[in-house]
């Protein structure tokens, strides 16, 4: 398993150095995937652009709103929740739709997701969600698959299509333990496997969940302890990129052919592994705050497995 986080090949900037200069200085990181391999870059170069523009698709990713936060990493996480998706609004050309990957309350409280159902829906934009361990709190999550994905399986996980590419919604944030790892549990790897068992190997797969389906730190529980069951019915596509939210941070990884990409949330920033005792809010300089808070595009071009991928700080 390759680790793109780690020193490239000489003569190259590694991918640790661009996310880090570019994530802290505001500007929006753009991840163009070719056959299997992404290209990391700062947003903003004529060609990146034209790439962006020939689009025929594309859809936003946003991930811990946590909406009832209002400790002193970020005393108004709905403020910058509307700062973010008023930069979606603005958008051209718009999203086809947003997905949401999970924790967009912070304690599974109505009133939270009243807010966040709301803010959402004056986007105009159609959204798919999944839940975070946030939203898990009530009822084992029932009250949140009620009102976000009533369509979905009685275990939540679901998949749909557009403009021939497949999305699988997966849920690993149920029955957690105390900082341990996510988890999909059996039934919901057999469905995953049905789900696929009739699919082109070419037909671009992305696959949506909240906690990481790569191990980032067995420690701080930030990784899904039965992912290498649910990947491996992922192997035989020739494009495959998953993304995921919990961690606040962007991280990403290679494997074969499958692209793991983890997301800002819209809330609060959370320290990378090694660098804190424990995961958690951090609190950071006002000023910073915004560079450390985002949403993501990605962006299909029809007939190639390629996506390219722009993250847009709320700094930028």
């Amino acid at each position: 398993m390759t680790d793109p986080i780690e020193p490239n090949a000489p003569g190259r900037a590694s991918r640790r150095a661009i996310l880090k200069c570019a994530v802290w200085a505001g500007a929006g990181v753009l991840w163009t995937v070719s056959v299997g391999v992404p290209r990391a870059g700062v947003l903003g170069g004529t060609a990146r652009a034209a790439d962006l523009a020939s689009a025929d698709f594309s859809f936003v990713q946003i991930s811990d709103s946590h909406i009832g936060f209002n400790k002193e990493a970020n005393p108004d996480a709905v403020g910058t929740f509307k700062k973010l998706l008023a930069r979606v609004r603005a958008m051209s050309p718009p999203p086809a739709f947003m997905v949401h990957t999970g924790d967009v309350s912070h304690l599974s409280r109505d009133a939270e997701w009243d807010t966040a159902q709301q803010l959402i829906k004056e986007t105009g934009f159609e959204t798919h969600f999944i839940p975070g361990e946030h939203d898990m709190l009530a009822d084992d999550g029932k009250p949140f698959f009620a009102r976000f994905s009533p369509g979905a399986t009685p275990g939540g996980w679901s998949s749909f299509d557009r403009n021939g590419v497949h999305f699988v919604a997966l849920i690993n944030v149920a029955n957690l333990k105390p900082g341990g790892q996510g988890n999909l549990g059996a039934e919901q790897i057999a469905w995953l496997e049905n789900d696929l068992r009739d699919r082109s190997a070419s037909q671009p797969i992305v696959v949506l969940a909240h906690m990481p389906l790569w191990l980032i730190s067995a420690e701080w529980g930030w990784g899904t302890d039965d992912a290498a069951q649910a990947l491996s019915a992922l192997k035989r596509f020739g494009s495959v990129t998953v993304l995921n939210g919990h961690i606040h941070q962007v991280m990403q990884k290679i494997d074969g052919n499958v692209s793991f990409h983890t997301a800002m949330s819209t809330a609060f920033p959370q320290p990378a592994p090694g660098t804190a005792p424990s995961p958690g809010p951090m609190k950071v300089d006002a000023g910073k705050l915004r560079t450390l808070l985002g949403v993501r595009t990605v962006n299909y071009v029809l007939g190639q497995s390629a996506l390219a991928i722009v993250d847009h700080p709320l700094g930028a």
